[in-house]
């Protein structure tokens, strides 16, 4: 019998998922890709397989998970298998500078950015933000990995050559622009089934960690401003009836890409020039902002995941017929 695979490297992540695949009675299988194989000379089972690997899963011990979900996404499109969020996915997934190329490919305005590899090169790339505020940050990343603010190429010398320096998975840092939001915010947007589902404001007073799974601690957040009142307001808010049209940018992306589930982040800044700057396909929900709006991404999806599986069944017995 067919059924839902969801392949992932994190069970924390997966938890709230699966809870809404039970509650709709929808048979499904846990394919944790920490560690595994892949028979290329086998056949993959009928069904439906939704990849959830993250950027950040080496921050999670899991170093080489997204090389080993590529080799099975690969083999399951080889053989003609529904993938949500295949190998495309996957490959912006691990890259913001595939992420950025492909948002201006569709007229999304993302931050002026430099890549790097090498502490020297590093350094001269920073020459390009002279005289500004500018950020750095990992192109394999999520979590915020690598995200530190400078506001003189000296400050970054200084970093760089520091035992702090946390040096990139795959080698490649990124400088940026610094984009400055009034309000000290920024808004993810949230896609399902490739359609938009609700945005959320999330308070970034606090530091650049911006993951709004239940499971991301607060502990692990920098700040670049120094300590902060303890906010007023929930970090993560659902903004009711949001309604944009980098909306239909957004859905053009993800559809010339493959991509089925993801939440897109932008910033404004102090003119209302808005910057997209992530692309996240691991996306993740929070419990208290959904709650207090009454929208819920994880339920959406497994409805999502249900559709293509009785999609696939349709298929199934046609075939048999």
């Amino acid at each position: 019998m067919a059924k839902i695979y969801v392949l992932h490297e994190n069970p924390e992540w997966t938890e709230h998922l699966f809870k809404r695949l039970d509650e709709l009675g929808l048979p499904y299988e846990d394919w944790l890709l920490s560690e595994g194989t892949v028979d290329l000379t086998a056949e993959p089972p009928e069904g439906v397989f939704y990849n959830r690997i993250s950027a950040s899963s080496h921050t999670r011990g899991n170093r080489y998970s997204p090389e080993l979900t590529n080799a099975v996404l690969a083999w399951l499109e080889y053989h003609g298998r529904t993938v949500i969020n295949g190998s495309r996915a996957l490959q912006l997934e691990v890259s913001k500078v595939s992420q950025y190329l492909e948002l201006e490919k569709h007229g999304v305005k993302t931050p002026n950015t430099v890549a790097a590899v090498g502490k020297d090169q590093i350094l001269e790339a920073a020459k390009r933000f002279e005289g500004k505020s500018f950020i750095t940050k990992h192109n394999r990343a999520g979590k915020g990995l690598g995200v530190q603010l400078f506001d003189s190429i000296e400050a970054l010398e200084a970093y760089v050559d520091s035992e702090a320096f946390e040096a990139p998975v795959d080698g490649v840092t990124l400088l940026q622009d610094y984009i400055k939001s009034p309000d000290a915010s920024i808004t993810r947007c949230e896609f399902v089934g490739g359609e938009f589902i609700y945005a959320v404001r999330v308070d970034t007073s606090e530091g650049f960690e911006l993951c709004p799974a239940d499971a991301c601690s607060i502990e692990d957040l920098f700040c670049p401003a120094g300590e902060q009142e303890e906010a007023e307001s929930p970090k993560f808010r659902v903004i009711r009836d949001f309604h944009h049209p980098i909306l239909e940018n957004y859905k053009e992306v993800l559809t010339n890409n493959g991509i089925n589930v993801a939440g897109i982040e932008f910033i404004q800044d102090e003119d209302g020039t808005l910057y997209t700057y992530d692309i996240n396909t691991n996306t993740n929900y929070n419990s208290d902002a959904e709650a207090e709006a009454g929208q819920y991404g994880m339920l959406e999806l497994a409805k999502f995941l249900g559709r293509e599986l009785e999609a696939v069944g349709k298929e199934e017995v046609g075939n048999h017929r």
